[in-house]
């Protein structure tokens, strides 16, 4: 499992790749909401859950995925971009695993995200 408690992870910028990826790992009734790719890495929000890609090693064979259900979120923060600091963040407190703060770049709509783990998590 990725060490969630380094501080922040990666930045994300919006990317579709990982969502086909993440497509052989989704439940039958499960529907991928947006997805979103660092330089190797990768998180893909659905609609039950929050599917964080590591992707590990020089050759990018190995690869983790890390399963974060909506239902354990107890807590969460949204900062956004602002005009010298352009980059925004997103805070999940999951019981059970502690804080996950993720970083995204430039346009990202966290607000939208944040009414969608609003919608599962409260």
């Amino acid at each position: 499992m990725i060490d969630f408690q380094n501080g922040s992870f990666f930045k994300l910028k919006q990317n579709d790749e990982y969502a086909d990826k993440v497509a052989q790992l989704l439940l039958p009734d499960e529907k991928v909401i947006s997805s979103f790719k660092a330089i190797r890495d990768g998180v893909v929000f659905t609609d039950k859950r929050i599917i964080v890609v590591n992707v590990q090693g020089i050759t990018g064979r190995k690869v983790d995925y890390s399963s974060l259900p909506y239902s354990k979120i107890s807590a969460f923060s949204v900062e956004t971009a602002g005009t010298f600091d352009l980059d925004s963040e997103l805070e999940m407190y999951f019981s059970g695993l502690g804080k996950v703060k993720l970083e995204f770049t430039g346009q990202t709509n966290l607000v939208e995200i944040s009414k969608i783990i609003a919608g599962f998590a409260l």
